[in-house]
Order: C-alpha cells, then sequence, then structure tokens
C-alpha cells in the first residue's frame, strides 16, 4: 500500500537530494520515491552477481533497509544512485560469501517485453530468441565482467559512475567492459554454429509420425 500520493507530480519532481533531506527531518513517507527511482537500476546492478530472482529481491529489500538506517551517511556531493549500488554490491557479494555460491547460469530466463507490438509474429519470436541468446552469453560471463557490462550497457551508467560505484579506475572499468563484450561475441558465435539448435528429434520426431501415420490410415 503506497504510503504516499506517487501520482503527484510534485512529489516525483523533486531532486533526490532534497527527499534525502526531507527524509531524514522525519518525512519518512518520501522515501518509497528513492525506492521507485532506483528499483531497475537497483535490480539490474545485481543481476550481475546474483542469478536468482528471489535472491535478487531479498537483496534490494536489504539494501534498501541498509540505505535507510545509513542515511545519515549519505553525502549530498555524490549521486544517491551510486551511494546505494555500493551498499547493493557488498550485500551480494556477503550473501555469495556466506551461501558459498558459484555464479552460474541457469534455465531462468526473463521475459522480454517486446516494445512493437504491429510486428510479425515471427520477427517477435526471433527477437525473443535472440535476446535470450545475449543473456544466456552474459550469464556466463564471471560476475566481475557480467556486472560492469550491465551497469554500461544495459542500465546505461557511464564509465565514472562505474569506476565509483566498484570502486575501480576508469582503464580498469573499460578493460573489463572490452573483454565482457568480446567474451558475448565469442559465446554468441558458438552457439550460432551449434548443431544441437532447434532439433527436431526424439519423442517430437515421433509424435508427428504417429499423428500422420493415423492420418494416413
Amino acid at each position: 500500500m503506497s504510503v504516499l500520493p506517487i501520482s503527484d507530480s510534485s512529489f516525483n519532481k523533486l531532486p533526490e537530494k532534497e527527499i534525502v533531506q526531507r527524509v531524514l527531518s522525519g518525512e519518512k513517507g518520501l522515501y518509497e520515491i528513492l525506492l521507485r527511482r532506483n528499483n531497475q537500476k537497483l535490480y539490474r546492478v545485481l543481476r550481475g552477481y546474483l542469478i536468482d530472482s528471489n535472491d535478487i529481491e531479498d537483496t534490494m529489500q536489504e539494501t534498501y533497509l541498509a540505505a535507510y538506517e545509513k542515511l545519515w551517511q549519505y553525502r549530498l556531493d555524490s549521486a544517491f544512485s551510486t551511494w546505494l549500488i555500493r551498499i547493493g554490491i557488498n550485500k551480494a557479494l556477503y550473501r555469495l560469501k556466506k551461501a558459498k555460491q558459484t555464479v552460474a547460469l541457469t534455465d531462468e530466463v526473463k521475459t522480454i517485453e517486446i516494445a512493437d507490438k504491429n510486428q510479425e509474429p515471427e520477427n517477435k519470436l526471433i527477437q525473443v530468441e535472440a535476446n535470450q541468446m545475449l543473456e544466456a552469453a552474459i550469464g556466463q560471463l564471471d560476475k566481475k565482467y557480467r556486472s560492469a557490462y550491465i551497469m554500461k550497457e544495459v542500465e546505461g551508467m557511464s564509465i565514472a559512475e562505474i569506476s565509483d560505484c566498484l570502486d575501480l579506475s576508469i582503464s580498469n572499468v573499460k578493460v573489463r567492459i572490452h573483454r565482457a563484450k568480446a567474451m558475448i561475441k565469442e559465446s554468441l558465435y558458438d552457439q550460432s554454429q551449434a548443431t544441437t539448435l532447434f532439433e527436431f528429434g526424439f519423442s517430437k520426431c515421433d509424435d508427428l509420425v504417429e499423428r500422420v501415420m493415423n492420418e494416413i490410415f
């Protein structure tokens, strides 16, 4: 249940630094705006470290609660999203360390929303499959490359912002993104050369043969 009139444009136009100051002054309800503004970015960044959607959502919640508790530590001379992402990354790394997890690609692929609803069904299918292949390639990257790539190419963050979030030099960030692109390109090429793609065999073949022969006889 919303604790403030989110539809009110006067709230949505507030600068984040002003929101932080007002939250610290007692207007706790305004914290919801910060959540809504940063949900997508935080999700995508954490997706660079965690695979399971439940783990990501739990980590997002932990991040927002930790940020609220430490809001007084936020320096107004830096971007709130950058400060928030740093907390989120630390939470994700702690979760991985605690659970002794190895980040690996799973069969879970998030649904891709097709913006152009006038596309032919065949074109939509091709676009969805292409996105699935790209997500699979990204998912196979080591998290240090995956996180930098998602921040830059998916979320559109600047090199300087990524450098600040990951506490890396700008040159190191550029190297990670360059290597990530190279590995993704190689992975997509390997997938395109796979002879097992779109196979029609085994039970599918048997079922079709049976249906056709039943019609004949």
